[in-house]
């Protein structure tokens, strides 16, 4: 039995892919695993901002093309890229999402500053509206600057003196085994919220192929599901995009019956800030009834923050992205 895996070719895609197919393998011996190497658009650009440039489902919208047409089989994304603001291809789900990594973002640095201890108007790469909104609030002398291109390529700006310090994410780092050795400060979630489903791989395929579904089941994480339905669901419900700074993060109680979610909507400038948070008793055992009670929670999360001014902090944001795309 062979199984396709679309992917995107950069080491981190190809990392999660391979785990992927590890895990398949683990499980099912007898399957062969071919990988379909996907070059995106979001790939090539690498010059500007991704908000400026039609925002992370760049990096899905190809990759998920190929499964649709029967190219490969599944295809594997990091959660954190699948838009909020556009549903998948007809006939195309997230059939599985395995256990999280670390979701929380880290500050990289030749000496492993803090936020805190960073110079003031230290130049700081990023191309991550949501992190700079939230570092800016904290800390609004320093100087944000783009940084695109792959992990390692992001890593070697830093070592060349491009940039005092630049911000990734935590599970990249961990998947890739590049933290060892360097200086870092991991920012915790009270000083910048992670992005919805970060740290989080989501395995997309057909929704009618019973035969990839079966071989992906023991992949999937009961937990991880839960929390990241909660995101997502804040997310759709607030038709978020990249081109607006929004975080969630939702965290589970150790018997795995409370469930918390916290949400954030921001001004690119960083000075307004709108946070929401609640929590859910998860009243069922059955699965759906409980994802479902997980949507809830994020629906009601992204109300709260709708009834803040959210939505018109999100007008704000997307016409000075417009602005900026047409000044360039």
């Amino acid at each position: 039995m062979k199984i396709r895996i679309a992917t995107r070719k950069s080491k981190l895609a190809l990392t999660q892919t391979r785990w992927v197919a590890a895990r398949i393998r683990d499980a099912a011996p007898e399957v062969e695993v071919e990988e379909v190497h996907v070059v995106t658009r979001g790939d090539v650009i690498l010059d500007k901002p991704l908000a400026a440039i039609g925002g992370k489902g760049l990096f899905i919208s190809e990759v998920e093309a190929i499964v649709s047409r029967g190219e490969a089989d599944l295809a594997v994304h990091s959660l954190k890229d699948v838009p909020g603001d556009t549903p998948l291809a007809e006939g195309m789900a997230i059939v599985c999402v395995p256990k999280r990594e670390d979701p929380r973002d880290v500050l990289l640095s030749a000496t492993g500053a803090s936020l805190a201890d960073l110079g003031r108007g230290a130049r700081v790469g990023t191309t991550s509206l949501r992190r700079m909104a939230q570092l800016r609030k904290s800390r609004p002398d320093l100087e944000f600057a783009t940084l695109r291109g792959n992990v390692e390529t992001r890593l070697g700006r830093l070592d060349e003196g491009r940039y005092d310090a630049i911000v990734l994410a935590a599970a990249g780092l961990k998947r890739l085994g590049l933290l060892e050795g360097r200086g870092y400060s991991v920012l915790d979630p009270e000083t910048c919220l992670p992005a919805v489903g970060q740290g989080t791989l989501a395995i997309e395929a057909r929704m009618d192929d019973e035969r990839v579904r079966a071989l992906l089941a023991p992949l999937e994480h009961a937990e991880t599901r839960l929390r990241t339905e909660a995101e997502r669901a804040m997310l759709i419900a607030l038709q978020g995009s990249c081109q607006v700074p929004i975080a969630g993060h939702a965290r589970i109680s150790d018997d795995g019956m409370r469930l918390w979610l916290e949400g954030m909507v921001a001004s690119i400038d960083g000075e307004q800030v709108l946070t929401a948070t609640s929590e859910s008793f998860l009243k069922s055992r059955d699965v759906d009834a409980r994802r479902a009670e997980a949507a809830a929670l994020g629906e009601e999360v992204a109300k709260n923050l709708i009834d803040k001014g959210a939505r018109e902090l999100m007008r704000q944001a997307e016409a000075t992205m417009a602005r900026q795309q047409q000044s360039n």
